[in-house]
């Protein structure tokens, strides 16, 4: 390599660098999304560990730190009845510099049991027969961050929405072609495996920026008749009636829609057509942040990269950058989009 060819390479890697790792600039308003993997194997393990603090806790604050989002929306953050450990993790962000007086999260589906053998196999009482798969109530959870105040009351919660209701549905089906996995536990069960809620923020002019999010189910570990595949597709198809206003409920603009979808447009084994049908939503716009390793936002080993996360800014915001900060306390990277106000 000549030494004016290394000393351009160099330049683009300090500009990249400094481009990254930059916070929201003046006049913007940052939004994020992260995948935390914080999720522990059984209930007050994460608050525990939040306590006395580990590698990975260490690893995940410092990259919400490093982001300094404004607005943040996070996954894989177990729930209990008294958000304690999501309270801990406010604790240890404002103890590392980044406070976040205002938090919200509502009791997931994930781990909350049904009482219903739910995958058919003739056992009660497993992860799989929770409304969403869990080996706990609250496992696995969503929440919200934010430096403005959030205006709860209003929140709009599509958890409890039963799968039947969704137009347009997709339903598993047995290979006879009646209701998986029989048809009165099929009108039963829950779309959401986590949350699906939108919920308003209050900006300093007094204006609400609504905040959707949600975690849908990975589309993998079913079988023939593709239940998680299905079910993952329609959470995210959930959003597009939501958005059209066929769901009762109106979100008004300004929003924005983040969080981990579990699909890409072009790879791995969900129902692709389901995020790219709601990528091309005439209310969104997609956003596709990228850093020097390229548009993925996680890396698995079974499939290697794709871009499961996402930040989609309704149409008429104005956005001034975006970018993907890689940690090393989660394989998916934090995806965050700055906003002109």
């Amino acid at each position: 390599m000549s030494a004016r060819a290394a000393l351009a390479l160099l330049l683009c890697h300090l500009f990249w660098t400094s481009a990254s790792d930059a916070g929201p600039q003046s006049g913007t308003l940052r939004v994020a999304t992260f995948n935390t993997e914080l999720s522990r194997k059984g209930p007050g393990l994460l608050l525990r560990d939040l306590g006395r603090g580990d590698d990975q806790i260490r690893a995940v604050v410092g990259t919400i730190v490093e982001a300094g989002a404004d607005i943040l929306a996070l996954q894989g953050v177990d729930w209990d009845y008294d958000l304690d450990s999501l309270r801990a993790l406010q604790h240890r962000l404002k103890g590392a510099g980044q406070d976040y007086p205002y938090a919200f999260a509502v009791r997931p589906n994930s781990g909350l049991a049904s009482g219903l053998d739910l995958d058919g196999d003739g056992r009660l009482a497993e992860p799989e027969d929770s409304w969403g798969w869990g080996q706990f109530t609250g496992q696995g959870g969503i929440a919200l961050l934010s430096k403005h105040p959030i205006a709860a009351s209003k929140a709009v919660n599509l958890t409890d929405m039963l799968w039947k209701d969704l137009p347009g549905h997709r339903m598993p089906v047995t290979l006879d072609g009646t209701p998986y996995p029989d048809a009165e536990t099929a009108a039963q069960l829950r779309l959401s495996s986590t949350n699906h809620w939108a919920v308003p923020v209050t900006l300093e002019n007094g204006q609400f920026l609504w905040i959707l999010s949600f975690h849908a189910a990975p589309p993998v570990f079913d079988g023939a008749e593709d239940r998680n595949g299905r079910r993952n597709a329609d959470e995210i198809l959930i959003w597009t009636y939501l958005l059209d206003g066929t769901l009762n409920a109106q979100i008004p603009d300004p929003f924005v829609l983040m969080g981990d979808a579990n699909n890409d447009p072009e790879r791995g084994e969900g129902h692709n057509d389901a995020i790219t049908r709601l990528l091309h939503h005439p209310r969104l716009q997609d956003v596709t942040p990228s850093d020097e390793a390229g548009q993925h936002s996680v890396i698995w080993d079974s499939t290697g990269p794709m871009r499961v996360d996402y930040v989609l800014p309704s149409a008429g915001l104005s956005v001034a950058g975006s970018g993907i900060l890689r940690s090393n306390g989660s394989r998916h990277g934090l995806i965050w989009v700055d906003i002109r106000r």
